[in-house]
């Protein structure tokens, strides 16, 4: 059983210590009806560094297919709560053990706008892994297990000109092309805990069609 890191242990406070107004833009509305919760699953990988748990969603589902993200889904009337949900729908997608997970904090709740909903990241770290597969293909079509160094490593970041004016921030690593949500939560999440490394922010890529079809 592997022990979480200093940084994801203080996460939840250096969150709480920025300034309000960054969350401005994704104040949910309160008359806001759907919530979902996504699980920001970091673990041990095999070589000694963290990794961070990633799924490709199911091409065919009516929202977000076929972008990666984290696992996660809507908060049902029988959850206890988003932390209820996301421990859920990450072992209903993939496979992943409650037990072996520790849950560090629930996160602001953030409102996407373009799918009105409201999400709340869930921390936590896996310190018991086991093997995870897509147990419905239709819901996820892959799942990676991502060293954070190679979501540190310049080579594989870059920024994404959306077709509606949005510029994502973009990861391109281990078969996985991460836009959107998830690579701001990433990104987010990386500079909050101190492991960022410099990059060139001047490399820029225009979303691919089949992406914002999708």
């Amino acid at each position: 059983m592997s022990e979480a890191p200093a940084w994801l242990r203080e996460l939840p406070e250096r969150v709480a210590r920025l300034d309000p107004a960054y969350f401005r833009d994704f104040q949910p509305p309160a008359n806001a009806t759907r919530h979902s919760a996504v699980l920001m699953l970091f673990g041990e990988a095999p070589d000694g560094s963290t990794d961070v748990l990633l799924t490709e969603r199911g091409s065919q589902l009516r929202a977000h297919a076929g972008q990666v993200s984290f696992p996660g889904g809507r908060v049902d009337p029988e959850d206890s709560g988003a932390i209820d949900a996301a421990l859920r729908e990450a072992e209903e997608e993939v496979g992943v053990d409650p037990a072996g997970v520790e849950v560090i904090a629930a996160l602001p709740s953030l409102y996407l706008s373009p799918s009105d909903n409201v999400v709340t990241p869930v921390a936590a770290w896996w310190h018991t892994p086991v093997e995870v597969f897509p147990l419905s293909t239709i819901e996820v079509e892959r799942v990676r297990r991502v060293r954070l160094a190679d979501l540190i490593d310049p080579a594989n970041r870059f920024l994404i000109d959306t077709p509606i004016g949005y510029v994502s921030p973009g990861f391109e690593v281990a078969d996985l092309y991460v836009w959107g949500f998830t690579a701001k939560l990433l990104d987010v999440t990386l500079e909050l805990a101190g492991l960022m490394t410099p990059w060139d922010e001047s490399v820029r890529r225009d979303l691919p069609p089949q992406m914002w079809r999708r």
